[in-house]
Formats: structure tokens, C-alpha cells, sequence
């Protein structure tokens, strides 16, 4: 497991693969296939930290239609868990979030999203040191809109209690790659597993 800060340089990249994992996409909670959007939902990819805690943390929520782990924000098409974890990918560990905006509003969402981690932290969340474990948002240009006021009104409550500048990475929505099988909904098929999120304790306004 790498604990690398920064990300890879151009020439550190590993090149990955043109075909992507065989894999079973059925849902565990939802009973659903994972790649499913229902009609008028909209999805956004978080991440916040070891995707297994945050990936349960949405599929709890009321309006979330569908989830499923992977990597994005990175260079390496259909990597690995092993490769996103070498630091060598520049991907991030990300949760998709299928959500009817009619049952719950992306700022609900990332309300959750804020309070259930530290994103001041930059490439960590607690004892998870790693490019591969960096706060971010990635959606579209709309919903990244939302997400900078969202983020703007949560500095204000941070700074007031004398934490740091949020790291959150905010990015056009990505090539998601799902991650292997044992991933998806670890949680739910393995309850007492780990999950790493821990929140400041800090409120968000909106």
C-alpha cells in the first residue's frame, strides 16, 4: 500500500489496460444492475476516504437509487485495485451516487458528503495515507457549481472552528472505472469490515 502525497508525473504513469474487469454488476442492496440509471435520476462521483464506509454511507440514504465503488480522477484506464494503491495512477478511490434529485437534492448530498470526512486533509483521510485516499467531487458543470458553494459555506464553518483550507478536489464529471467484485458493497456482505470515515464535527450549513 503506497503512501504517496503527490501525483504521479506523466512519466511515473502505469499504462493499464484497453479492456476492462469482468464483473458481476449486480447490486447487493439495491438489487439492481450497478450500471443502472433510472430514468430522471443524476449521478455524482464522491469520494471521501477508503470507498467502502462512504459507499454504504450513501446507499442509506433516502433517494439514492444506486452506487457502486471504483477509481477515477487519474490518467491509467481500467487499473487495479493493486495499481490505483501503488500511487501510480492518479486516480482516487470514488463512490458513484445515483440520486433522484426529486427525493434529495445534491446539497443534501454533499452535506452528508462533508460531514462524514475531513477534507482538509489533502492525500489522507486518518491513517489512509495515499493519492489514492484525496477528497473529491466530480460532476457536472452544474453540479460543480452547487459543490463550490456548498464547499465555500463549509470553509466558513471550518475556519471558525480553527481548521484548514479544504483540499477537495472539484472536477468535469470522469471516466469511472468500477472497481473488482469484492469491493462492491464490502460493507453490506462483510458488516464488521473496516470503515475509515470519521467526520471533523463540524456542521455544514447547506
Amino acid at each position: 500500500m503506497s503512501k504517496i502525497k503527490e501525483l504521479p508525473t506523466q512519466e511515473q504513469l502505469l499504462p493499464g489496460r484497453d479492456t476492462a474487469m469482468s464483473l458481476n454488476f449486480n447490486h447487493f442492496v439495491f438489487a439492481r444492475d450497478m450500471r443502472e440509471v433510472p430514468a430522471g435520476c443524476e449521478v455524482v462521483w464522491l469520494g471521501l476516504g477508503c470507498f467502502w464506509g462512504a459507499e454504504r454511507l450513501f446507499w442509506q440514504l433516502p433517494g439514492v437509487q444506486n452506487t457502486a465503488v471504483g477509481y477515477a480522477g487519474g490518467a491509467t484506464p481500467n487499473p487495479t485495485y493493486e495499481e490505483v494503491c501503488s500511487g501510480f495512477t492518479g486516480h482516487t478511490e470514488i463512490v458513484q451516487v445515483v440520486y433522484d434529485s426529486t427525493q434529495i437534492s445534491l446539497s443534501d448530498l454533499l452535506k452528508t458528503f462533508w460531514e462524514a470526512h475531513d477534507p482538509t486533509q489533502g492525500m489522507r483521510q486518518g491513517n489512509d495515507i495515499g493519492t489514492q485516499y484525496r477528497s473529491a467531487i466530480y460532476g457536472s458543470d452544474a453540479q460543480l457549481a452547487v459543490a463550490e458553494q456548498s464547499k465555500q459555506a463549509y470553509q466558513q464553518q471550518l475556519t471558525a472552528k480553527g481548521l484548514g483550507a479544504i483540499t477537495t478536489e472539484l472536477k468535469p464529471a470522469p471516466t469511472f472505472y468500477f472497481a473488482e467484485e469484492y469491493h462492491q458493497q464490502y460493507l453490506h456482505k462483510n458488516p464488521n469490515g473496516y470503515c475509515g470515515l470519521k467526520g471533523t464535527g463540524v456542521v455544514c450549513p447547506i
